[in-house]
């Protein structure tokens, strides 16, 4: 469990010392005397200094005078890095100085599928980026504090920290840490050179997917709170890959939840927006005029926020995102991943002269029905046949469970993670065997 910043300024170690021990100290035989000093206060007899300087650091000193530091300033400063801060409410006047009045140059690197603005500025002295989104559900600036302090406490290496928000009118503006990287569809297709990718290995595609089973494990099982998380906004552009060990930070947590697009919030906005409209027809027979009441229930539409190709069955027909929802979206990610190809895209067809519709999930199936030699076609040739194919085989029919049709089918998140975990393994030891020759060289330059 996070401990928040109280706690954690509570676990700083301050020894007391007696005024015995402040004046004079204690020597055993056969035992290592501990001494409390800092390398950047000099040493004093003046007790005051001594028990500042003791509140610092603490240094095992050895019997004839030469010790080794314990830097537990560094480590707890570092502690507080990692642990998720409280969250600000930031006032919009803030965000406009921020980004120049919104004026500033759009940051597209790491949602450009996203219908939502994004902007990289300067909060507070960190580098951030603001999202701009509107509320599906309005909700109140105390719920809004509240769920901010609830989300703000989950914390996990896989997932981009979500450091505080603003609303203004219908607007709610996301400010979550920049992560300096590249967004995963940048990284499988370059629109400069088709045949190049950064994710030229094996090894490191499954990195990605490991990261991303465990972050969304995470969000989903292990986040400790009384709360239903759902991510909602699973897709290739909202993940980002760091260097140098291609590890994958999840984009958009939270904004489910602060936008009001789960299903406990559409539930209450059904009942509370769903009216009756009457539509008063006029009839004129003769001398007598009759009217007629129409009743139309929940004509209008609802409007949900999605990209093609992600959104699951249910959720292009109801707009309620559930964790079931997700599984989905993550199946159409790793299928993604491993075939290097957009999740849904359309081809001309000359002989009928109509554009064709061409899923992965469909081309996946084909592959795994033709055995291991139609799956060696199908995964990304860039890797150069270049992978464990019973591991990719087992992979890709856990990636075809979570885009099962039927919801209640698909596997839980914890047991994606599980299975992933123990696929990596193997690839690693798969990976270990497989020596690459040393001692030669290679030209790519024309013969």
């Amino acid at each position: 469990m996070c401990k928040t910043k109280k706690a954690t300024d509570a676990s700083e170690p301050r020894p007391v010392l007696s005024r015995t021990q402040r004046t004079r100290p204690s020597h055993s035989p056969g035992a290592q005397s501990s001494s409390l000093s800092h390398s950047a206060i000099p040493s004093s007899s003046n007790p005051t200094s001594d028990l500042y300087t003791s509140s610092l650091s603490y240094t095992k000193a050895t019997s004839s005078g030469t010790g080794t530091s314990i830097s537990s300033r560094t480590s707890l400063s570092s502690l507080r890095e990692s642990l998720p801060e409280n969250p600000h409410i930031y006032p919009i006047s803030e965000i406009r100085a921020a980004t120049n009045n919104f004026l500033a140059k759009r940051y597209s690197s790491s949602s450009s599928a996203s219908t939502a603005a994004c902007w990289r500025c300067n909060l507070r002295g960190r580098d951030t980026v603001v999202f701009q989104r509107k509320f599906r559900h309005k909700i109140q600036t105390s719920q809004l504090k509240e769920r901010l302090s609830v989300i703000c406490r989950s914390h996990h290496m896989s997932i981009i920290k979500l450091l505080g928000a603003s609303v203004s009118g219908d607007h709610i503006y996301l400010v979550y840490e920049f992560v300096e990287g590249s967004n995963l569809v940048d990284c499988l297709r370059n629109p400069r050179n088709p045949s190049f990718t950064v994710l030229s290995n094996w090894m490191s595609r499954m990195q990605i997917a490991t990261d991303l089973a465990h972050g969304i494990d995470y969000v989903h099982n292990k986040t400790g709170l009384n709360l239903s998380i759902v991510h909602n906004h699973i897709k290739s552009s909202s993940i980002i890959v760091t260097e140098p060990s291609f590890n994958a930070k999840i984009c958009h947590f939270g904004t489910a939840q602060l936008c009001g697009e789960t299903e406990e919030e559409v539930a209450v906005e059904t009942d509370t927006s769903k009216r009756e409209t009457e539509i008063e027809e006029i009839t004129e027979e003769a001398n007598t005029t009759s009217l007629r009441k129409l009743k139309r229930s929940d004509s209008g539409d609802r409007q949900f926020e999605g990209v093609r190709g992600y959104m699951s069955p249910e959720f292009r027909s109801s707009g309620v995102a559930t964790q079931k929802s997700d599984v989905f979206s993550f199946g159409v990610v790793v299928l993604e991943l491993f075939s290097g190809e957009e999740a849904l895209k359309y081809r001309f067809d000359k002989k009928t002269g109509n554009f064709v519709r061409t899923s992965l999930m469909d081309t996946a199936e084909a592959a795994t029905a033709e055995g291991s030699d139609g799956l060696r076609r199908w995964i990304d040739r860039r890797l150069n046949d270049s992978f464990p194919v019973d591991v990719a085989q087992k992979l890709i029919r856990l990636a075809l469970d979570c885009v099962h049709v039927d919801p209640d089918k698909r596997p839980d998140m914890g047991r994606v993670a599980g299975k992933i975990s123990k696929l990596y393994l193997e690839s690693k030891k798969w990976s270990d065997n497989v020596n690459i020759p040393t001692g030669i060289s290679v030209s790519l330059a024309p013969r």
